[in-house]
């Protein structure tokens, strides 16, 4: 197993409107006993089905997720936790891990699904060391909590290249960069920034 494998509790500590991608949203989950922080680009679907059940909304009809939990339900399978496994180019894979009482069985998902659903069975969320130590970001002072504009349908951004032309300044400005871009709070700027360097220390 190793040190590496160790499982890791996380709340779910943000979700804010993405300054990068046009109609995607931050999702921010933070390390319960620790300052690192893992964002995930998601959807605006998924962003508002996470939002709707974090500040207690009622949607007219269910969405997706309260199905799927209905009819988890309806067949007494429980949601025990939610484990973010891997990362692979970028790409975060999640898994439940249901029980019926008798036997327990893992579920793929995407993760902004996995979330959704962790928060309306209100079980764990988990990732791995290894995870966390690739593409975790350091807060430094106070931690914050934002669920802001979640049902605003922002202006129309122009999708700018995601190549924000950080291969250009040295390392030493980028880790000022990262630090300014972490005081703002904008996580994604921060998480490109942090791409760069780890870019940097691979070659």
């Amino acid at each position: 197993m190793g040190n590496n494998m160790k499982k890791i509790k996380l709340d779910i500590v943000g979700l804010s409107y993405s300054q990068t991608q046009s109609g995607a949203y931050a999702l921010v989950l933070g390390e319960v006993s620790g300052r690192r922080r893992l964002p995930i680009i998601i959807g605006s679907f998924e962003a508002q089905a996470i939002a709707i059940e974090i500040e207690k909304m009622t949607p007219s009809r269910p969405l997706t997720h309260d199905l799927f939990k209905s009819f988890a339900q309806a067949y007494q399978i429980e949601v025990q936790e939610v484990i973010i496994y891997n990362l692979v180019d970028g790409i975060f894979y999640a898994k439940l891990v249901c029980s019926d009482g008798k036997r327990s069985v893992e579920i793929d998902a995407r993760t902004s699904d996995a979330i959704a659903v962790a928060v309306r069975f209100d079980c764990p969320i988990f990732t791995y060391e290894f995870i966390l130590s690739t593409a975790g970001i350091v807060i430094e002072g106070n931690d914050f909590v934002y669920l802001e504009n979640i049902n605003e349908t922002p202006e129309e951004k122009s999708v700018s290249a995601s190549v924000s032309g950080y291969a250009s300044i040295s390392t030493e400005e980028l880790k000022t960069k990262l630090q300014e871009a972490l005081a703002e709070e904008s996580y994604e700027k921060a998480a490109k920034i942090r791409d760069e360097l780890n870019k940097r220390k691979a070659s």
